[in-house]
């Protein structure tokens, strides 16, 4: 039985192709107006009743005959592939349970692969300052201080082409805006929340996270409030902290991330951000921040190195790891939505073990250190750049990390879009 189908040429729908970060872009499905004769209809047959023949020439019902009366082409001979010469010959062993045979083809490996990995997982740390021009950073090849008002955009464009849509800023401070007591973390129209309200204007769907700690904007370089006798004082820097995370809230952050490793700043950060109305806000806590030597490149990036002494007496020892257990029951009681672990690589053993005592998302910080290393590493030949880096990102998610602070990551997200 067949059916005649009419439609009109004049109609005409149009879909192109998907980005990689997951925005298809649908053209126009209209009635296109035009002057002069209207446009004849074409009339399409459709049978259902169709017979479909082999390339033989065959019929179905010839071939189901030849099938039935056992008609068969004869198999093609087994043929065992053969070991090199010298192969002992063996009784196979008697073992039921084989692993490499989940793991035989591409197509099986790829069926059973137990973690994944994509732009949505990453997070863009982004240096910032207030120059128009944008500076290499000679300990991290690749990336820059960008000028806060036109490189800052063209490399957030970029991210986002490739499927980043997460941000995190860092400002390299002028030296004549630091002071002992870091004011300048919570002036409404300084470098960072200009640069927020910049960002959601020309991108309002990126999610801007940012950093909280007094270290940029302290004359001393520490994250804290520096006492003549070189004590950090905890309550009174969480208390900067506080307007520092309200400024940054005000701007438009989406996440305020305290790395400061003070007591108690993530509780007294939820009550500011409640009482002044930001409840949606979200905090990423650095859970497990350690007193790490992998953080150099950072430092020369910010100019922010300690002026005096070492940031031992708040950031955690790295040969602890229970430690971690008593950061992470303060958070979350405290009122943390993410917990993180910095570094990422040497830290993947706590990165595991958040993840197996909290129901909150885990991040991990890939440190400068560990992206510079890669860097180094691959520009000297030693090792396959691209590979270590996608291996060492997958290493990250597979020990529980459900978003990745990396500067591999707008490279890391053209590698997993295909392109290059």
């Amino acid at each position: 039985m067949a059916s005649t189908v009419s439609f009109s040429p004049a109609k005409v729908q149009v879909l192109q192709a998907t980005s990689c970060h997951g925005h298809a872009a649908l053209g126009s499905s209209f009635a296109v107006p035009r002057t002069g004769p209207r446009p004849r209809s074409v009339a399409v047959r459709v049978s259902s009743e169709q017979e479909v023949r082999a390339p033989s020439g065959r019929s179905i019902e010839e071939c189901e005959a030849d099938a039935v009366a056992g008609k068969f082409p004869d198999p093609a001979p087994f043929v065992r592939p053969k070991a090199p010469e010298g192969t002992p010959q063996i009784r196979p062993l008697d073992m039921p349970k084989r692993p490499r045979r989940n793991r035989r083809s591409p197509a099986l490996r790829a069926a059973f692969q137990e973690t994944t990995i994509s732009p949505a997982n990453f997070v863009l740390p982004l240096f910032i300052h207030e120059g128009e021009e944008d500076t290499p950073i000679g300990a991290m090849p690749g990336c820059f201080r960008l000028g806060w008002q036109h490189g800052l955009l063209d490399e957030v464009y970029k991210a986002r082409d490739v499927g980043v849509n997460s941000v995190v800023l860092f400002p390299k401070v002028p030296d004549a805006l630091k002071t002992p007591t870091g004011d300048e973390a919570y002036n409404d129209n300084g470098l960072v929340p200009r640069t927020i309200r910049l960002l959601k204007d020309k991108f309002p769907g990126i999610i801007v996270y940012t950093d909280v700690a007094l270290d940029p904007y302290s004359s001393d370089g520490h994250d804290g409030i520096v006492r003549e006798d070189g004590v950090i004082l905890n309550d009174e820097t969480v208390y900067q902290l506080c307007k520092q995370a309200v400024s940054q809230a005000r701007a438009g952050a989406d996440v305020v991330s305290p790395s400061d490793m003070m007591d108690g700043r993530v509780g007294a950060i939820r009550s500011a951000l409640d009482a002044e109305g930001f409840n949606d806000v979200s905090i990423m806590s650095y859970t497990a921040k350690y007193a790490s030597s992998f953080y150099g490149p950072f430092r020369e990036a910010l100019d922010s190195n300690p002026r005096f002494g070492d940031k031992k007496t708040y950031q955690m020892n790295p040969a602890n790891y229970r430690e971690a257990l008593l950061e992470t029951a303060a958070d979350e009681a405290e009122g943390a939505d993410i917990l993180l672990v910095k570094p990422g690589l040497p830290y993947l053993d706590i990165i595991r073990l958040l993840r197996d005592n909290s129901a909150l998302p885990i991040a991990a910080y890939q440190v400068s250190g560990e992206y510079s290393m890669i860097k180094a590493g691959g520009a000297l030949n030693m090792i396959d750049e691209e590979k270590v880096m996608m291996e060492s990102l997958m290493c990250l998610r597979r020990a529980g990390a459900d978003i990745i602070l990396t500067y591999f990551a707008r490279q890391a997200a053209t590698v997993l879009c295909g392109m290059r």
